[in-house]
């Protein structure tokens, strides 16, 4: 008997800290029955910053904190204001929130976000909180979206390596028996947006256009990729800020535009060096690094196959992750696995996500 097909929205706010993306798709939360619209609503300046101050305090911060508590209800209302912009009716929104802190060997991961308030708006039951309990078991809690990778990717040619570039970076390894491994690369954008915000004063490097101007310095290139991070075997997972004194260390100094050239290429460098079982027969890029000509050069000199966004093979890199979390609220709703031993490290199939709501 076939499984329900359920009308998902999807929500992602990414740790670039850009803005909230919110993606319409029908799914039973094994296979994609339909796109519908998607939409990215940018945060104002003062959001960003006060999101990216929570950032540089998390570890020390407890929920009830004021400066919490006003971040999670702005937070919440832009993600309420994204599920208008779709304007299509759904059965259940998928809320990822936004991390502040990810550190799941100390057995941390922290997502803020009202959900209650987010259904009391929408007047939707929504499904949040995906990554506490693969943490809880054990796993790295990231990457979740391996699953709908895989979905994507029924009928791509395997070996196949997808590679989101957000904040932090991080890869899906697609087998041609089927198998699913992932971990988190290393840094993706953030370092490079904060080195534009801080020279340029715009949130991140159009186009690469910083980081072409410039030289890489390949001693301090080496220096980033000594970190122990890069000898682990996948999976593993990264916090927004992991590497920010490694980065302000191997910086320090450098013209701007060397220091986003170096920066480029330790994001690249990271991704192509990770090793999985078999080379793969391309690469597709999704996520904002994806714009960035820079990064998307260096990938294409360090793969032998081709390196191509993921709109080469129909997929909707904008939307990607917002339509993932789409697809896990309905995995959620139905009790299935969000996170696999291969993508978290978690002992066995995790299922995950609580949901605040009626399901009708």
């Amino acid at each position: 008997m076939n499984a329900k097909i359920y009308r998902a929205i999807g929500l992602m706010s990414g740790t670039s800290l850009d803005g909230v993306d919110a993606a319409w798709i029908e799914t039973d939360g094994e296979h994609v029955s339909a796109f519908g619209p998607a939409a990215t609503l940018l945060y104002d300046d003062a959001l960003r910053a006060q999101l990216r101050g929570l950032l540089d305090r998390a570890p020390g911060l407890l929920p009830d904190d004021p400066a919490v508590l006003d971040a999670t209800a702005r937070l919440t209302r832009e993600h309420a204001l994204a599920v208008a912009l779709l304007g299509r009716s759904a059965d259940i929104v998928g809320f990822h929130g936004q991390t502040i802190l990810h550190a799941p060997k100390a057995g941390r991961t922290w997502q803020i976000g009202d959900a209650a308030l987010l259904s009391h708006i929408t007047r939707l039951p929504v499904a949040f909180d995906f990554r506490a309990a693969d943490v809880a078991a054990g796993g790295e809690g990231a990457p979740l979206v391996p699953l709908f990778h895989a979905a994507l990717a029924r009928g791509l040619a395997k070996p196949l390596l997808i590679v989101n570039i957000g904040g932090v970076a991080n890869a899906t390894w697609l087998g041609a028996s089927g198998e699913i491994i992932a971990c988190d690369t290393g840094p993706g954008n953030g370092p490079l947006d904060d080195l534009a915000q801080a020279h340029l004063g715009t949130p991140y490097d159009k186009d690469g256009a910083l980081a072409a101007a410039g030289q890489v310095d390949h001693q301090r290139l080496q220096q980033l990729l000594a970190h122990p991070f890069f000898a682990q075997p996948a999976p593993k997972s990264l916090d927004r800020l992991s590497f920010s004194s490694l980065i302000a260390q191997a910086t320090q100094g450098l013209a701007p535009a060397d220091a986003a050239a170096t920066l480029a290429a330790f994001i690249c460098a990271a991704i192509a060096e990770t090793k999985f079982p078999a080379p793969p027969q391309q690469v597709l890029i999704t996520g904002g690094g994806r714009h960035n000509a820079t990064l998307m050069a260096g990938l294409a000199a360090r793969f032998a196959v081709p390196v191509r966004p993921v709109e080469a093979v129909g997929w909707n890199g904008d939307a990607l992750e917002a339509q993932c979390f789409g697809f896990l609220a309905v995995r959620t709703l139905r009790g299935l696995p969000l996170s696999l031993p291969s993508t978290t490290g978690v002992r066995a199939p995790q299922t995950g996500g609580q949901i605040y709501g009626t399901i009708l």
